[in-house]
């Protein structure tokens, strides 16, 4: 299988690395950099030294720049690796490609003249509707998935094409890849766990206890349940991977930028010098006041994402964000 990934950061490397070491397929994979010369660097020195330092890229992976017709030219699968903010841009360039896409990014589109920020599929909608394709999410750190630790992933799409091909790329000893059909749940799972991760980092930055992270995650994930719903997607995806799963992962673990946002915000570090200390996107801080937006039109409660919203516009100090959420008043507990 020829698969071609377009960005060469963290996990679209990670990802490149997995399906090139995939035995016994070992499909021949291109990692695509938009810039020549970390093309040449990576091509050259066969490791992505600044996202995956020591980590060595498989003989059966190759590097190239140039343009992206003539990357996805002739693969039977392409793999968008960019932040959010770069998905518009690739799907306009690959609006004509038979190819199956699918996509990495995990978030909402900063809103637009026209338009509130929309999921990934939504954009595709407007700017490539005609394109085969889905997502791929789930609980997924770059580097463990670049050493080959076990991960589980989900490859959602109403194309089964792109889900058959996207098992066929990546399913190995190490890497699991289940299906979905329901896009908008899995895209709506990986978006505001971003979000309610940074709430988790604040609330583990105050040292506010096991309990009180419990709990955030409990109720972040009821929200991020009535959102999915509103938006159509299927209340059970929300108890999977790319639900649960995610959630738990990037509100928990130390490899996560998000949780690490809310960490040095509770230390008393500004947004910007956060942001600037992590060195790589944190999706939730982009994607919150959009999350909290459209929650806010089809008249869901996010208390917990209003309250990440207030916080990163410095509308409240980490304690007083705290203190709003357990001031609220008492209600029966439902999702």
């Amino acid at each position: 299988m020829k698969i071609v990934v377009l960005g060469a950061g963290s996990w679209g490397t990670a990802l490149a690395i997995g399906a090139a070491s995939n035995a016994p397929a070992r499909h021949r994979v291109t990692l695509w950099a938009r810039d020549a010369a970390q093309a040449a660097s990576l091509q050259a020195q066969r490791v992505n030294a600044r996202y995956l330092p020591g980590i060595a890229l498989p003989d059966s992976l190759d590097v190239c720049a140039g343009t992206v017709a003539a990357a996805v030219a002739g693969q039977d699968l392409v793999i968008i690796a960019t932040p959010m903010s770069g998905l518009r841009e690739l799907l306009s360039r690959l609006k004509t490609c038979a190819t199956p896409v699918a996509w990495l990014c995990k978030g909402f589109e900063a809103a637009r003249a026209q338009s509130f920020g929309l999921l990934a599929h939504e954009v595709r909608a407007q700017v490539a509707p005609d394109l085969i394709a889905g997502a791929l999410s789930g609980p997924s750190f770059a580097m463990e998935v670049a050493r080959g630790q076990p991960t589980a992933l989900v490859a959602a799409s109403e194309h089964a094409s792109v889900r058959d091909a996207l098992v066929k790329a990546f399913h190995s000893a190490a890497l699991r890849v289940y299906v979905n059909e329901d896009v908008t749940g899995v895209e709506v799972g990986g978006a505001v766990k971003n979000v309610l991760a940074i709430a988790t980092g604040l609330c583990d930055g105050l040292g506010l206890g096991l309990n009180a992270r419990a709990a955030l995650i409990t109720r972040g994930l009821a929200e991020m349940t009535r959102l999915g719903v509103a938006l159509g997607a299927r209340p059970d995806t929300f108890m999977g991977l790319s639900g649960l799963g995610d959630l738990v992962l990037t509100a928990t673990g130390d490899l996560s930028r998000n949780r690490r946002v809310g960490l040095l915000l509770a230390q008393g570090r500004t947004l910007k010098q956060a942001v600037d200390s992590l060195g790589h996107v944190a999706e939730g801080v982009y994607c919150a006041r959009t999350v909290v937006q459209r929650a806010a039109l089809l008249g869901v409660d996010m208390p917990i994402s209003q309250g990440v919203v207030a916080l990163l516009d410095g509308q409240l100090k980490p304690d007083a964000a705290v203190a709003a959420l357990m001031g609220r008043e008492p209600t029966h507990e439902q999702l």
